[in-house]
């Protein structure tokens, strides 16, 4: 098993990525942004991405988009074929696309957004912290990505200030003498459940 910088080699692999992208979000049954080939195929050229090879076969995935000028950096798409889940690949290809981020725009905050409590504890050990989406970038462009997610409809509704998923941000300028505790279960659940409440209320006329 490999984690290497993803190059344009790997543009074969890019609809394997697309697939089990979409699958995933449909095994979760939560929201999830599509990412057709084509939009792999530029993050695999362009040197911001990482990809977990083993073999010839494609085992794990995840990029890096840059934001407001620079400023911002969020590590999306992660994810891992089924057949090599369980096996703590995940971690291994978050810790990658950090170290990469860092490496590569060491004076950006990295941020992300997710409903998942595997990321979220991925996340918290880095050095992240839960934070509202007025910490994340104001790129219009970068929420447009989340056109494709069933929960859009949400995230219009609350004039961009609030979804499903939880904002999370690592600030180099404010980096924390040790990571954030993890985040357990309970705690992830009481969060969500807040949020769909306000979202309920929200909606109501």
């Amino acid at each position: 098993m490999k984690i290497v910088v993803a190059d344009a080699s790997h543009i074969k692999f890019a609809a394997v990525i697309s697939e089990t992208i979409t699958e995933s979000a449909k095994v979760r049954g939560t929201g999830i942004a599509k990412r057709t080939p084509e939009y792999i195929i530029k993050r695999l050229k362009n040197g911001n991405a990482v990809i977990a090879i083993d073999g010839d076969h494609f085992a794990g995935f995840c990029y890096i988009e840059v934001w407001s000028h620079q400023k911002y950096v969020a590590n999306s798409g992660l994810i891992v074929h089924p057949d090599y889940r369980n096996q703590g690949l995940a971690k291994k290809i978050k810790k990658a696309i950090f170290e990469l981020s860092r490496k590569k725009f060491p004076e950006a905050k990295i941020f992300g957004i997710t409903t998942g409590l595997a990321v979220m504890k991925i996340n918290s050990e880095l050095g992240y912290r839960p934070v509202t989406y007025s910490e994340l970038t104001d790129d219009p462009q970068f929420w447009k990505g989340c056109q494709t997610c069933k929960n859009f409809d949400v995230l219009t509704r609350t004039n961009r200030n609030m979804c499903l998923c939880t904002g999370m941000l690592y600030d180099p300028k404010q980096m924390p003498s040790k990571p954030e505790p993890n985040l357990d279960k309970k705690s992830f659940e009481r969060l969500k459940n807040l949020k769909q409440k306000l979202l309920l209320k929200k909606k109501k006329p």
